[in-house]
């Protein structure tokens, strides 16, 4: 069983800030990761809709579907209305082979409020995430059937964000709802990305990559800012970066004791004007194929 290293393409295509990233196209990104060395994608809004259409369009720039962000409103629904809502992303992705279905809960997220601190994201007891997470149980286990997994995105904002959040869902769910495991999300959280893979990495299916600035974070903190202000401002950056502050050797390295074997997928959205997304994009993909090698992770590319 081997790891590969894919890319979302949000660098150079930003659904939440789109005028960041107006002077790039989807075409023009594909071209860069595979020029990269990245095996696969994250589905973008951009991409082709039909399934068909999006299979050649994969296959023109030779790379995999290794994901896709799936907005979620189970909160609100029912299990039965929501299994309606995602079944075309869901056969969509079935058909394409794709890793998993990137779940997280959008119905009362402030990650796209510009103008809300991050500091005011909705917050839900514990009896109340994990009678969630048993609702998501459901979904999940119905997404298997159909042949996708369902991995859970924790995300600054949302009802998941936290490393609390993050017990209550596992210990509400079964084990057909996997984790998709994000660094610079549970850092920008204040947790402990290394403690919450010691406790939950048998449930970790998909692996999002990227770093922190932490002094950008300090600033989001003490001038209680939204979270795009974050991003704008430069938050996030890729693995390999020398401003960030996350241990990704240390990660890697659980992760191959763990036998780990999905994908790595760098996440970093920035400012295209502060950091090109080429170059980012290839020093993340360098700096996770050396840290995977110091971890003996095999790799397959």
């Amino acid at each position: 069983m081997a790891v590969q290293v894919g890319i979302s393409l949000i660098a150079w295509q930003n659904d939440d800030l789109p005028d960041l990233t107006a002077a790039f196209t989807t075409e023009g990104a594909m071209e860069d990761a595979g020029r990269i060395g990245y095996t696969g994608v994250e589905r973008g809004r951009r991409m082709p809709a039909d399934t068909k259409a999006l299979q050649t369009y994969l296959e023109r720039y030779g790379v995999a579907l290794c994901g896709g962000w799936c907005s979620g409103n189970l909160l609100v629904t029912s299990v039965a209305e929501e299994k309606e809502a995602i079944h075309q992303q869901v056969d969509q992705f079935a058909a394409l082979n794709a890793p998993c279905i990137v779940y997280a809960e959008c119905s009362n997220t402030i990650q796209g409020m510009r103008s809300t601190p991050v500091s005011r994201r909705p917050k839900l007891t514990r009896d109340e995430v994990m009678a969630y997470g048993a609702r998501l149980s459901d979904l999940a286990k119905w997404s298997e059937d159909q042949g996708v997994v369902l991995s859970y995105h924790h995300h600054m904002g949302a009802i998941i964000q936290d490393s609390d959040d993050i017990d209550w869902l596992m210990d509400g769910s079964t084990d057909e709802l996997t984790l998709l495991y994000d660094t610079g999300h549970l850092h920008f959280a204040g947790a402990d990305p290394v403690s919450v893979l010691d406790k939950w990495g048998h449930r970790v299916h998909h692996v999002h990559f990227k770093d922190v600035r932490q002094s950008v974070l300090d600033w989001v903190r003490a001038e209680d800012r939204s979270f795009l202000d974050g991003v704008a401002a430069g938050v996030y950056s890729v693995p390999g970066d020398p401003e960030g502050c996350i241990d990704f050797q240390g990660i890697t390295d659980k992760l191959k004791s763990l036998g780990y074997a999905g994908w790595i997928v760098v996440e970093a959205e920035q400012d295209p004007a502060k950091a090109p997304p080429f170059e980012y994009s290839k020093l993340g993909y360098d700096y996770i194929i050396d840290i995977c090698g110091r971890s003996g992770l095999t790799l397959q590319t």
